[in-house]
């Protein structure tokens, strides 16, 4: 092939891969973080003494805000079928891929309105770190 034809097709590629990428990462979440999360935070709570008789529901989450910037952007959003209205949160550390739970978890109050909380509750970790605090960029 000519040499000029190659430049034009490699610079059209790079000119459509980059806004789809950008428009994946926007709709689907970053992917190496959804990989670190599912990796680290199942096996996490299984050495937690957690079943899956245990958990309602879990599943990766992408805040649309910005979290403590020494984890990973992605969530892990959990919810135990003994406590059905309360949502918990964990993240993985950049450092150390260390899973932590989050403070806040979401309580499902009874008219339908979720509401923020750093209360102790059931399942609550003893050392628990704030997605809210260490934002700033």
């Amino acid at each position: 092939m000519n040499k000029k034809i190659v430049w034009i097709l490699v610079i059209t590629i790079f000119i459509v891969m980059v806004p789809v990428s950008f428009f994946y990462v926007l709709s689907h979440g970053n992917p190496y973080t959804k990989y670190i999360n599912n990796n680290h935070v199942p096996t996490y709570l299984n050495q937690k003494g957690y079943t899956k008789n245990d958990i309602k529901e879990m599943e990766y989450v992408e805040p649309k805000y910005l979290i403590n910037k020494d984890f990973y952007h992605g969530h892990y959003m959990v919810i135990f079928k003994d406590e059905p209205t309360m949502t918990y949160y964990y993240g993985v550390t950049k450092r150390g891929k260390e899973v932590r739970q989050f403070c806040e978890k979401d309580v499902l109050l009874k008219d339908g309105v979720t509401d923020l909380t750093v209360d102790k509750t059931k399942h609550s970790e003893k050392k628990c770190v704030s997605s809210l605090k260490n934002r700033d960029w």
